[in-house]
């Protein structure tokens, strides 16, 4: 069974150690740390361990050495542990990690979930002494977890890591191209490379700079590499940016998005940017960075080119490059299999199998249940987000209170925002675009396929109603039909293999639906059918949560405090630190924030907000549910809806904020 145990970390406690069943000869992981900074380790001897790093300088500092121990460790699972205390305590955020990233692995052995299910065991000790706060269910999702520099790689990519940094060392000038399908881990080694190369004695002087061409993205990975140690978001650059001055090294990840001059938003700029570098017109965002640097690394996957405004893959076909590919699947559970389902599925292949163990596929009829199963997904997993082909036009651009898609009765608006969109407040009830979820990974995915996109059963084969295809910039100047349809398609591939523990998938076209279902309904229902049979115990346990009445999301009402019933719900949901309640909704002020007339409404209590959470105030002695934003004239709380008659209210001394909503919740019969 496993144990921490702590001693302090100096000369004197060492006798202790010594004297600790498992102070030498036995596998045992440690946690060595002084409140701000953390180093951990594994070792089968550590007594000798410690006296070494006792003697390191960059130890010295540290107070407090905590053991975890287990009778049944044994190498494997203590680098595996190490392994995984380094990617979660280095998201978690509590500590600055004094580890570098060099040398961890994923990899396979006898009993290894067993071990993963200890990790868990071991994480809630660790809460338990306050080294940590954060789940790790909240840490999974963050985006300093996903795309941290410490994440454990596989065989492939430490062996390209190791060889271009050989040939780095070499000092000849160069290009490599890392080829990956989705999942494979691209921006992962991109990320881990930068932090490699610049604690490396031979490379850490070295001027590297990361390219990530999506603006999205880019604030992202930048948001990421602010909180590492030795690493500084400025770092994290636009193709434009690489102009500034000369590098050494430039990673450059999602490389299939760098833009030649086509159907591109801003032609002076980029006319600007080729004179600088004596190009003509002919000159693209790929040349910039054949130009500004010694080497580059390119990751790269042509099936995710998008818009005509993306270079053409011969570009990257005719470039002298030394060439690698990533094959195993990280982000999709179902693994490789599923991808190449996807990829046979719109190249209209021979479909082999469509049964993925422990992964939720799924193809709706009914649009509104979609919706519901993924928001419900989203509360509780988190990261549970709808995308869709462009394929309707962007009007609430114009007039945020318009709706942009209608399917089946069912209003939907397009993302609010393209900075961050899968991480924002309202992303769950927004449909995102493919340039806002490229390169994201989500927990579960519901792709709408719009009306763009249709089948020909006679021909056998996938027809573009280019009439419906809304954005610009993805047709204009194209005169090839085909060409066309290769950046639709494109865009179903990538949407659709967005999700690491489902996809659900709404065809709004008939024809292709038909198809669609041939494929794939048959055996999709039999695996849901074999997976409704496992319960987990966990899922089982039900927590009941007092309904306190109604709140109207319009004007302020009065709320009825008596407890009118307990609501069960599902304990996996409910955070053990927070206190909730569940009120009824009453009118539409904030149905585009999915909170319609008569959803139960799960909240948590709490007296502070920030910009954009959904909140229940208190107000003027009525409660409501709005928005909460800080705006000039004050904290303004916002009706999120299409009905334009609802008004913004400001807080006025006296009011007060009663709790955050979590979500909405279902009504389970006992």
């Amino acid at each position: 069974m496993a144990d921490i145990k702590t001693f302090k970390f100096d000369r004197v406690d060492f006798e202790k150690i010594k004297q600790y069943e498992f102070g030498k000869n036995w596998p045992v992981v440690y946690v060595l740390e002084n409140g701000r900074e953390v180093y951990i380790g594994e070792t089968t001897s550590l007594i000798s361990r410690s006296k070494q790093h006792l003697d390191n300088p960059d130890r010295k500092g540290l107070k407090n050495i905590h053991v975890i121990t287990d009778e049944e460790y044994n190498k494997s699972a203590t680098l595996d542990i190490e392994s995984w205390l380094i990617q979660y305590m280095s998201a978690e955020g509590s500590f600055v990690l004094q580890n570098g990233n060099d040398g961890l692995r994923n990899h396979n052995y006898y009993d290894k979930e067993k071990y993963k299910a200890k990790f868990e065991i071991i994480w809630k000790d660790l809460q338990k002494k306050e080294l940590v706060k954060k789940d790790l269910v909240q840490i999974r999702n963050s985006d300093l977890f996903k795309y941290s520099p410490y994440k454990s790689l596989t065989e492939d990519q430490m062996v390209v890591a190791d060889d271009i940094f050989q040939n780095i060392l070499k000092d000849k000038e160069g290009s490599y191209i890392i080829n990956g399908k989705p999942g494979t881990g691209k921006t992962i080694l991109a990320v881990y490379l930068v932090k490699f190369l610049k604690e490396k004695d031979e490379t850490k002087n070295l001027e590297v700079g990361l390219v990530v061409p999506m603006t999205s993205l880019r604030r992202t990975i930048r948001r990421v590499l602010s909180k590492v140690k030795d690493l500084k978001s400025s770092m994290v650059i636009g193709p434009n940016d690489v102009t500034k001055k000369r590098y050494d090294i430039l990673i450059v990840d999602e490389a299939h998005r760098l833009k030649q001059r086509r159907n591109i938003t801003n032609y002076q700029s980029f006319d600007k940017t080729n004179r600088k570098f004596a190009l003509g017109n002919e000159g693209t965002e790929l040349d910039w960075i054949l130009k500004s640097s010694k080497h580059q690394i390119f990751f790269y996957d042509k099936n995710q080119s998008v818009r005509p405004a993306d270079i053409n893959f011969k570009k990257f076909n005719d470039l002298n490059a030394i060439r690698y590919d990533l094959v195993n699947q990280q982000r999709v559970i179902a693994g490789e299999e599923y991808i190449s389902f996807v990829d046979n599925l719109f190249d209209l292949k021979e479909i082999k199998n469509t049964i993925f163990s422990g992964y939720d596929l799924n193809l709706y009829d009914d649009i509104h249940k979609m919706v519901s199963d993924i928001k419900k997904k989203d509360i509780e997993f988190g990261l549970c987000r709808m995308v869709a082909g462009y394929a309707w036009e962007w009007r609430s651009r114009r007039n945020p209170n318009i709706h942009d898609i209608e399917i089946d009765g069912l209003k939907m608006t397009w993302n609010e925002t393209n900075q961050d969109w899968v991480n924002s407040k309202n992303a769950v009830n927004e449909v995102g675009c493919i340039h806002t979820v490229q390169g994201y990974d989500l927990n579960y995915v519901g792709v709408i396929i719009g009306p763009e996109l249709s089948y020909n059963e006679k021909e056998n084969k996938l027809v573009i109603n280019a009439d419906n295809y809304m954005d610009a910039n993805g047709w204009r100047g194209i005169t090839d039909p085909e060409e066309l349809k290769r950046y639709i398609i494109n865009i179903y591939k990538t949407l659709l293999t967005r999700g690491i523990r489902g996809t659900y998938i709404y065809v709004v076209d008939e024809k292709l639906r038909k198809y669609f279902k041939s494929n794939l309904q048959r055996d999709t229902k039999s695996v849901i059918s074999k997976r409704q049979k496992i319960i987990s115990p966990y899922t089982g346990v039900m927590i009941r949560v007092p309904l306190l009445g109604s709140i109207q999301c319009g004007s302020p009402t009065d709320v009825q405090e008596d407890i009118e019933e307990e609501i069960l719900v599902p304990k996996k949901i409910i955070r053990r630190d927070l206190n909730y309640f569940i009120v009824r909704a009453r009118g539409d002020s904030m149905n585009k924030a999915g909170i319609k007339e008569g959803d139960l409404v799960l909240c948590w209590k709490k007296e502070t907000a920030h910009d954009g959470d959904r909140v229940v105030a208190l107000v003027d002695g009525n409660v409501t549910i709005k928005e909460y934003l800080r705006t000039k004239e004050g904290i303004t709380l916002k009706p999120r809806s299409f009905n334009s008659d609802h008004k913004d209210i400001i807080m006025n001394e006296g009011d007060t904020i009663q709790g955050i909503v979590q979500g909405v919740v279902e009504r389970i019969i006992e």
